[in-house]
Parts: C-alpha cells; sequence; structure tokens
C-alpha cells in the first residue's frame, strides 16, 4: 500500500461542496462519497481534522448585504456550518470511522467545545476530528479557521478541496478561457497578486506559520485521497520568498 505523504492534515470543504449538483442543502450521496474517501485516508494512518464551511445553508455576507446586521448574520453561517460537520460525522460513523465534532460556540447536546489538546488526543487514538462554527467569531471566515486549527493542531498541510476548479487561476476559469493556472504559488504572491483563493487573514496566517496549503478539484471523486497521499494535483502553495 503507497504510503501517505502527510502525517496530518486540515480538510478545508466548502459548504457548497456538501450540496453536489443541487446547489444547495445537503446532498447525502455527495457526503457518503466525501466520507468514504476520508475513510481510506485514515486506513493509511493519517490523522485527519475537518473544517467545514456554511454556504450551502446560508452566507453570512449575503445576509449582511441584505440589511442584517453583520454579527448575527455571521452567527447564523456559523450554526450551517454546524449542520453540515454533523452530517459529515453521521456519514463517517455509519462507514465505523470514529468521529468527534468540536464545535467553537458550546452546543454540550450536539457536540463537544473546542479544545485544542482533546482534538489532538482524538487524532492520536485514530478518530477524524470536525471543527464547526468557525472561530466562534463573526467577521472571520472558515478559511481563517482553518488556518488557525492548522496551526494549533501542527497540521503538515491544508488541503482545500474547491468545487468547480482544479486549482488557482490569474483569473476566473470559468468565465475567461484564457485563464492561466498556477502549478505552485507562494503567499506572497497570492497577496501580490490579489488572488482569491482564500481572504487575506487566512492567507497571512499560513504565511507565518509556514503552512502548505493545496488546493484542488473536489468534483473528481477520489482527489481528497490523492492530495492526502502526495500525487501532484491542483496548486500547491507554500514559502516565503
Amino acid at each position: 500500500m503507497e504510503p501517505a505523504k502527510y502525517k496530518r492534515i486540515v480538510l478545508k470543504l466548502s459548504g457548497e461542496s456538501l450540496a453536489g449538483d443541487q446547489g444547495f442543502g445537503i446532498n447525502p450521496a455527495v457526503v457518503e462519497d466525501i466520507a468514504k474517501q476520508i475513510k481510506k485516508i485514515r486506513e493509511r494512518g493519517v490523522d485527519v481534522a475537518i473544517v467545514v464551511g456554511g454556504g450551502n445553508i446560508w452566507r453570512g455576507l449575503a445576509g449582511s448585504a441584505k440589511g442584517m446586521d453583520r454579527a448575527t448574520a455571521d452567527y447564523m453561517g456559523m450554526m450551517a456550518t454546524v449542520m453540515n460537520a454533523l452530517a459529515l460525522q453521521d456519514a463517517l460513523e455509519k462507514l465505523d470511522v470514529d468521529t468527534r465534532v468540536q464545535t467553537a460556540i458550546e452546543m454540550r447536546q450536539v457536540a463537544e467545545p473546542y479544545i485544542r489538546r482533546k482534538a489532538i488526543r482524538h487524532m492520536e487514538k485514530g478518530r477524524v476530528v470536525i471543527f464547526g462554527a468557525g472561530t466562534g467569531n463573526p467577521y472571520f471566515s472558515t478559511d481563517t479557521t482553518a488556518a488557525l486549527r492548522a496551526a494549533e493542531i501542527e497540521a503538515d498541510v491544508i488541503l482545500m478541496a474547491k468545487k468547480g476548479t482544479d486549482g488557482i487561476y490569474d483569473s476566473d476559469p470559468n468565465k475567461n478561457a484564457n485563464a492561466k493556472k498556477f502549478d505552485s504559488l507562494t503567499y506572497i504572491e497570492i497577496l501580490n497578486k490579489g488572488l482569491q483563493v482564500m481572504d487575506t487573514t487566512a492567507t497571512s496566517l499560513c504565511m507565518d506559520n509556514k503552512i502548505p496549503l493545496l488546493v484542488f478539484n473536489i468534483d473528481d471523486h477520489e482527489n481528497i485521497v490523492r492530495a492526502a497521499l502526495g500525487e501532484e494535483i491542483g496548486t500547491t502553495v507554500g514559502g516565503n520568498e
């Protein structure tokens, strides 16, 4: 069996990736497929932590743009991420993968509160840990959550699964047929070029903590496994030079 490249990963899933082609809500078949890939990664001995977004249910920025209080809209978005985290936990545990959901906002009836040392201990025992409710603070994205948690648990890499794109381009490939794909970038280049990979807070966190990032297409049903094994797919980001 081919060894995995990484010992500990943070898998960043957008909320939209859980919706599949329906574009909204949670598609059980898609969630099951993602869970099967995560199980394969765990079987290679990789510690897996997951940060999931909530855009398939609610986007705080969208609510704010329509006049809702920004903090309130963002807290609603955090609740949406917890719904996705629970759906993913259910799919994983049906495959006999021990899973824990930890949330940045306490809701003990449905999940554990986020405790860094406990999250690490869960992974050491072979459990998948899913981080819900973002950072617990408004104005911060789940990309920032992924960067923060990766630094806290000393992950080897952030695997950022994107829907509809196979890496980082200099412009939107869905709008520009001549868009150029990057095989590799540095975080400084992302900031200087203004590339919309992750928000500037998340990018700076990754850069300051020297956390590599791999951006790839989740639409291919084995790409999460390929990314964890270290295959050359998507776009790699790292380094400060």
